[in-house]
């Protein structure tokens, strides 16, 4: 009950927010239109009475006082759809925006990469369009309450028996509280299963992708998996929804017995000259309004726990996210110039939800200045190493300085406004290709000598001879005219993004040429050395490379040849291939395989 309350109290808060008038307008329609029922009944009572006993003037104004309020009731509603409409859409655009600054504002990325966090957003992105239903539900419970305060009062006039009549809703109100239960717990427990079939839609729908899919001719094995996963969410689904529907029914079973109860009393009355005709009219027509009432309460209350149970999920979704941004004092700022470099110290991780350790006692310095490689197999800790660099996690165990500095003591905006990041999963940004590659230096997007700068470093100017508009060539299929891109040229552009911050205190490519071939990610390697030492000199900057590819690192002045989540060998090349370890081993066997 706590839960709904507050919902209702956030849906009803939500809409005053964005506009008072439409707020009070569709309170006081919805209330009104409800209330006008029990009173509708009232009126037919009174005009039946008028008519048997012969009273014209009685029985017109009660048939013009029915009239007014059957177009209350049967209008008042329609009314207030036009005020809370657009209420409704302004607050789903809010509770997207809230979403997105859930998922993508906060600090790390851990409610990426857990399931359970990952199953709240994949059921809040459903239920999140359901604020026109909710706030329906609610202004219709309003008014549903008033109406039955007058229904019980009108009731009670006519025996006190009837006022047990109302009482009867609460069974199917509670089964209807217990049969929402039952369906939000099957929804929990098929969000994974969900999750999966729709990424395996876009999967089979995206044109990317579509070559793979015929060459491997895997389109009827993703239809299958597809079709099981939703065969086995709909089958828990639909097992929920019978099981609900039972729970409803043996409520609303209760309720029928009642009703029946209320209509022969009324008769029964009536027959003895304890009430007049028009009240058996009366009784009759406001049983049926309760039998209505409680089937209105039971749908509204599913709806509203529905909201309810969504503003639940926000909270716990906003307040995991909240509780993995650690605290502490944070009153550094990151240097100007680098003057030692970047230190690791003891530092240990493990991702959060995990027992695994994926980073062990890991303790070196990147030195200023420098060009840095890290090496090793797949799963040994390269990209973790990343992660923690750019502040995406914090260490489980250790600390890393920059300068001296715990990172921890530096604000995240600030550090990460030093730093530039190419990522082996870059993001396809359809924008025209101006943004596209701007993105990486938000004050610069617009500047075109700072866009065709940072194209020239990256090398990847080439890319804008086969666009026919140039930096104002619109990328992508979201466009009708828009240019696609091969995965090389792609990769070009978000090199491109990573090169907008001229002077970086750390850049980091990670796997950021998987898509070109060696030659052409040598060559460019080589001339990101030169640019290294450029940036290096003006503010010591550190270049970071990741690469399988050891004709590539061999030109930093210092690998780290991970295994294991442990640092085992530490060197330049030459020093790492005389001592005969992991490093030399795998340059071996590489450079063997391109022999």
């Amino acid at each position: 009950m706590k839960d709904l309350l507050r919902g209702s109290w956030k849906m009803l808060s939500t809409a005053w927010r964005f506009d008072h008038r439409k707020t009070v307008v569709a309170v006081v329609l919805m209330v009104s239109g409800s209330a006008a029922a029990p009173l509708l009944a009232a009126a037919l009572g009174w005009m039946t009475n008028a008519l048997i006993d012969g009273r014209a003037l009685q029985a017109g104004l009660a048939g013009v006082s029915v009239a007014g309020l059957a177009i209350m009731t049967l209008t008042f509603a329609h009314f207030a759809h036009i005020a809370y409409f657009e209420l409704s859409e302004l607050a789903e655009l809010e509770f997207e925006e809230q979403l997105i600054m859930l998922s993508n504002g906060s600090v790390g990325i851990e409610h990426h990469e857990r399931a359970e966090l990952q199953d709240s957003l994949t059921v809040l992105q459903q239920e999140g369009r359901r604020f026109e239903t909710g706030l329906q539900s609610l202004l219709t419970g309003l008014g549903l309450l008033l109406a039955v305060i007058l229904t019980a009062v009108l009731l009670a006039q006519q025996s006190l028996l009837l006022l047990f009549l109302p009482l009867a809703a609460l069974p199917p109100l509670f089964t209807g509280r217990l049969a929402e239960r039952m369906l939000d717990a099957a929804k929990t427990a098929t969000a994974e299963q969900t999750r999966v079939a729709h990424n395996l839609f876009a999967l089979s729908t995206a044109a990317r992708y579509g070559g793979e899919l015929r060459v491997f001719r895997l389109e009827h094995e993703l239809r299958r998996r597809h079709g099981e996963l939703w065969a086995a969410a709909t089958q828990r689904l639909w097992r929920a929804q019978l099981t609900s529907t039972v729970v409803r029914a043996a409520g609303q079973v209760i309720f029928a017995l009642a009703y029946v109860g209320a209509v022969l009393l009324a008769v029964h009355d009536a027959i003895t000259g304890h009430s007049k005709p028009g009240d058996v009219v009366l009784v009759i027509a406001l049983a049926s309004q309760v039998n209505q009432q409680v089937t209105t309460a039971v749908t509204l209350l599913r709806d509203l726990l529905r909201m309810a149970s969504t503003y639940r999920r926000l909270d716990d979704l906003r307040d995991a996210v909240s509780a993995s941004e650690e605290t502490g004092p944070i009153d550094a700022s990151p240097p100007t110039h680098l003057r030692s470099g970047i230190t690791l110290e003891r530092v240990g991780f493990a991702y959060p939800g995990t027992a695994a350790t994926v980073l062990r006692d890991v303790t070196l310095t990147l030195p200023a200045g420098s060009t840095v490689a890290i090496v090793g197999e797949n799963g040994a800790g390269k990209t973790t190493l990343v992660k923690l660099l750019c502040d995406f996690y914090r260490p489980s165990a250790g600390r890393i300085l920059v300068d001296g500095v715990d990172l921890r003591r530096i604000p995240v905006a600030d550090w990460r406004a030093r730093i530039a990041v190419g990522f082996q999963d870059f993001v396809r940004f359809e924008f025209v290709t101006r943004s596209v590659v701007g993105l990486g230096d938000l004050p610069a997007i617009s500047s075109d000598a700072a866009v065709l700068g940072a194209l020239d470093r990256a090398h990847a100017a080439d890319v804008l001879t086969h666009l026919g508009d140039g930096l104002a060539t619109a990328l992508g299929k979201s466009y009708a005219d828009g240019a696609e891109l091969s995965g090389g040229q792609w990769q070009k552009l978000a090199l491109g993004r990573a090169m907008m911050r001229e002077t970086p205190l750390l850049l980091v490519l990670d796997e950021p040429t998987s898509a070109l071939d060696p030659e052409a990610e040598h060559a460019l390697f080589e001339r990101y050395a030169e640019q290294a030492k450029r940036v290096g000199r003006a503010t010591g900057a550190i270049t970071l490379l990741v690469s399988h590819r050891f004709s590539t690192v061999r030109m930093a002045e210092l690998i780290i040849v991970v295994a294991g989540g442990r640092v085992v060998e530490l060197g330049s090349h030459a020093t790492l291939a005389a001592a005969g370890g992991l490093y030399a081993e795998l340059f071996a066997i590489q450079a063997k395989a391109y022999s």
